[in-house]
């Protein structure tokens, strides 16, 4: 790994080595397209929705009435809903990093004020333990989630601090490390949190602070985590990753979320030491959970019972859990791992996380989220009510609000950051990972100060235009993604002097004496094209999908005739699909309906007595898939007859039918020839209650081989 000795000051993440060097906040600016548009509805309503919901909801009040000697009594939310307020301040950080942020800065005051006289003298800060009528501290280290909150505070600090300049909330957090070194350093509680984070964030502060201790406390967590310090769960210990040291295991596994934060953490730790065999064994995960656990989307998590990975090609698509805040991590694990290794694989995940998991989250008007991310949503949802919170995570419809609400502030962070994730530097030039219009001021090593522009139309289009505005005498080095979706197509970069040559998946690089006015284009046929899944996946065999660049469509029942749900939809995967009006995609197919099925024979139907699997509600009758963790009592879709919206009401489709018949008398599907509209999954249920469907299934088998 190189050192890293040139640095922006707007920096999230900070390695002080590693193949690339990563560009802050003041070196890219992200100017149109379409993150600015989401960049700039959390900008102007996300932050403002989230603090309002948070007082309403009393979560800011937590810290007063824990000032005030009520908290036992008055707290509000989950135990780990300070670390919502946290993050909130860390977007709002990161937002004002951008040049514009007095009024942010007010805001981050006022949120200041209202937490420092919660933070006892030795630097515990915690509304949820602690205090009079409270469990005593560190008790409950499985579920209490407090190191957890201190890992987004300090977050929150480091944040203030390098887009702000250090203030009160950095000192706050400085406080609050300086007592979980004390507390759990050599010789104290060798334990460790259930919700690994904490790790991360210490990291990011010693790169921040220069104190050594930070980054000693953080691998001593890593080190810590899968040596049985904590009780097992009726999950198991992977379910917190605590069954197998991090150097040993060789899958991701366990609660998504709390997997990827602790992989991303391993990853600072790995590269701040020096420690090659533990990032080669975050890459061993890594590489085993994408090929394995993931989503079509990007998205991880197969369990809703437990928000956990589930078994290897256990992915089936109504039981996508895909959490946003798995999400939210996986773009931060793969940022690190870009930066530690410059293999463009990590960008291509990161992309396609971002725009099929983190973007699908918001709403259009940036005021309701999803917090779990379904890919076959088989019964429209109800709307969540606009003034209450929701109970539900996998609901149908994007909510205001959560009684978990993870993912919001999530969301809110990660897009106040997102221009940072756009390229990096090294000694050699400048390296496109993800394309949005944007400009871009970058000093390389030497002295030599380069300044370029992106124009492109991104995803929609796969033209990516950059122009050299200023550059050094000396050659230098442009490179730009040729992203892994782009595999079998006419991919070229055109170079300065209009010679155009094909490219590949990886990396296409011009090394040249640039001129100021000098342009390179990178052409991607940006098309739609089938894609069928691996067979081992059960769940989705006898199905295609389809992908535009780095975009994943989907069925919506708002765009089929009157009548008509996604489950009728059959798509011909002979017949290319091709781009239709205003983005969307129009596939070759039929909708189908079934006839009344014959009545099965007697022998053949099951006993309807009250004793009986149907009566009963047990996995097998209501059709859950127990393998992967999920419950029929959870509210499952793919339960038949459930009732996943909590609306009192069984499906449309319910019956009293025995669901199965001899081959020679099932009823076969009539159907008629029909174009099928398809949108891209980010933006399904922007227009209403609606079913949604991305797997397809086929009017005749695929002929395509898998395709990623």
């Amino acid at each position: 790994m190189r050192e890293n000795t040139t640095r922006s000051a707007v920096l999230p993440v900070a390695p002080s080595r590693g193949r690339l060097r990563p560009l802050g906040l003041d070196e890219v600016r992200i100017t149109g397209g379409f993150w600015a548009r989401r960049r700039q509805v959390n900008a102007t309503a996300t932050l403002d929705h989230c603090r309002d919901w948070m007082e309403r909801v009393g979560w800011t009040g937590n810290f007063r009435a824990a000032v005030e000697g009520r908290i036992h009594r008055d707290r509000r939310g989950r135990e780990f809903a300070d670390s919502d307020v946290y993050k909130l301040i860390e977007a709002m950080a990161w937002e004002a990093g951008h040049g514009s942020g007095a009024a942010l800065d007010a805001q981050i005051a006022a949120f200041t004020d209202t937490i420092a006289p919660a933070q006892e003298p030795d630097g515990y800060l915690n509304t949820a333990f602690g205090r009079p009528g409270q469990q005593p501290r560190y008790s409950d280290l499985e579920w209490g989630h407090e190191l957890y909150c201190y890992g987004h505070l300090i977050q929150a600090g480091v944040a203030q601090t390098r887009a702000r300049g250090e203030g009160e909330l950095a000192k706050i957090a400085r406080r609050a490390a300086d007592h979980v070194c004390a507390a759990f350093g050599p010789g104290g509680i060798e334990r460790v949190c259930g919700h690994p984070e904490i790790e991360t964030a210490l990291v990011e502060l010693a790169r921040a602070t220069g104190e050594q201790r930070y980054l000693d406390q953080a691998a001593l967590f890593v080190d810590r985590r899968g040596r049985h310090t904590l009780a097992e769960p009726e999950f198991g210990r992977a379910y917190y990753q605590d069954d197998v040291p991090v150097r040993e295991a060789t899958v991701l596994r366990g609660h998504a979320v709390r997997a990827l934060y602790l992989a991303a953490g391993a990853v600072d730790v790995a590269v701040e030491t020096g420690d090659d065999a533990l990032l080669a064994a975050v890459v061993r995960q890594w590489e085993a959970a994408v090929a394995r656990r993931t989503y079509l989307t990007g998205g991880m998590g197969s369990h809703h019972r437990d928000e956990s990975f589930g078994d290897d090609f256990v992915l089936p698509p109504d039981r996508a859990y895909s959490e946003t805040c798995a999400g939210v991590a996986s773009v931060m694990l793969n940022w690190r791992l870009l930066l530690a290794t410059g293999e463009p694989r990590y960008a291509d995940l990161a992309e396609r996380t971002l725009f099929n998991v983190v973007a699908a989250s918001p709403s259009e008007d940036g005021r309701t989220f999803f917090y779990a991310n379904t890919l076959h949503r088989r019964r429209r949802g109800t709307t969540p009510a606009a003034d209450a919170q929701s109970p539900r995570a996998e609901s149908g419809l994007r909510a205001p609000w959560f009684a978990v609400s993870c993912c919001p502030t999530n969301v809110a962070r990660t897009l106040a950051l997102l221009p940072a994730y756009l390229a990096t530097a090294d000694d050699d030039g400048v390296q496109l990972h993800q394309y949005a219009d944007a400009e871009l001021a970058i000093s390389l090593a030497g002295g030599r100060d380069v300044a370029l522009r992106v124009r492109t139309d991104y995803p929609s289009g796969g033209s990516v235009t950059v122009r050299i505005d200023r550059s050094p005498e000396r050659p230098w080095t442009l490179s730009l993604r040729v992203p892994a979706w782009a595999t079998g197509t006419d991919a070229r970069l055109v170079d300065p002097d209009g010679v155009r040559r094909a490219v590949t998946p990886g990396t296409a690089a011009v090394t040249r004496r640039f001129r100021p006015g000098d342009e390179i284009r990178l052409e991607l046929p940006v098309a739609p094209r089938w894609i069928t899944p691996d067979p081992r996946i059960d769940a989705v065999r006898g199905t295609a999908a389809v992908q535009r660049g780095p975009l994943v469509y989907c069925a919506e029942s708002v765009d089929l005739p009157p009548g008509h749900e996604v489950d009728a939809v059959r798509v011909n995967p002979a017949v290319p699909p091709q781009d239709g009006l205003d983005g969307t995609v129009v596939a070759s197919g039929a909708l189908v309906t079934v006839p009344d099925a014959p009545p099965a024979a007697e022998s053949d139907r099951p006993g309807r007595s009250a004793d009986s699997a149907a009566a009963t509600g047990t996995d097998a009758a209501a059709g859950t898939d127990a393998a992967a963790g999920t419950d029929a009592a959870a509210g499952t879709d793919a339960a038949a007859g459930t009732d996943a919206d909590g609306d009192g009401q069984a499906g449309p489709d319910a019956d009293t039918r025995w669901p199965y018949a001899p081959l020679d008398e099932a009823a076969v599907p009539a159907g008629e020839r029909a174009d099928i509209v398809l949108v891209p999954y980010h933006s399904w249920a922007n227009r209403g209650p609606s079913t949604m469907r991305v797997w397809l299934p086929t009017t005749r088998p695929p002929t395509e081989p898998p395709g990623r």
